[in-house]
């Protein structure tokens, strides 16, 4: 799965690395987004427009916004099943953003938190969903969800899941503009020899601890 990870490149690269057009988003340096909390998302409606998204998908139908809390990732091989991703798979998929992730290690009886990113240490994208929710008072709410796939080699030394990163600007450019069956290929594991991991502090247990610290190697668990 994927329930923390950090945005914190520059409004301007983020618009160069991923050809924002319209920015509809104030961005600050983030370093333990959580769920349900607002997220970068580059939807592709004509221009491609970069906009703040809550983080856990409601669907068109749901009742109240509770239901998002469960719908914060989405899993690959039942898009097209699942009632609440089936409709957004075909005409609502996004970017989002992201240098890295969080995930929790079991370690024997205890769990070590680590930090997975690129190599590279650039800037990636998640592949997700989005949708539009109507309350009965006639608010609209834009949310979306991470979509995961099977681990990689490295992932599976950590987790059973890893979220779906696109692996170039052209994948990137298919999932948002490409028919359905064009893009959920794209939905793969990420080349772990492309990828590294760390341990990390429990800082990012508590979502108030949004701070450069979060991200800095620690002792793993004994």
């Amino acid at each position: 799965m994927c329930g923390r990870f950090t945005l914190y490149t520059p409004l301007g690269e983020i618009v160069r690395r991923f050809t924002v057009e319209t920015v509809q988003a104030e961005l600050r340096p983030r370093y333990n987004l959580a769920p349900t909390q607002e997220i970068a998302v580059i939807t592709v409606n004509s221009p491609r427009t970069l906009r703040q998204m809550r983080w856990g998908l409601v669907p068109s139908w749901a009742k109240d916004l509770s239901l998002g809390s469960k719908m914060i990732n989405a899993r690959a091989e039942t898009l097209l099943e699942k009632p609440s991703f089936r409709t957004a798979v075909r005409k609502r998929r996004c970017l989002i953003p992201a240098e890295g992730f969080y995930e929790w290690k079991q370690t024997g009886g205890r769990k070590q938190l680590m930090y997975i990113h690129l190599k590279s240490g650039e800037p990636f994208a998640f592949a997700g969903l989005w949708e539009e929710w109507r309350s009965p008072e006639g608010e609209v709410v834009r949310s979306c969800s991470i979509i995961t796939v099977e681990p990689n080699a490295l992932m599976a030394t950590i987790h059973n899941r890893m979220p779906a990163i696109l692996q170039s600007e052209a994948e990137e450019a298919l999932w948002l503009e490409g028919g359905v069956e064009e893009a959920t290929p794209l939905l793969r594991s990420y080349p772990a020899e492309n990828m590294e991991a760390y341990p990390i502090s429990t800082r990012v247990n508590s979502p108030a601890m949004d701070i450069p610290e979060c991200i800095l190697p620690a002792h793993p668990i004994a």
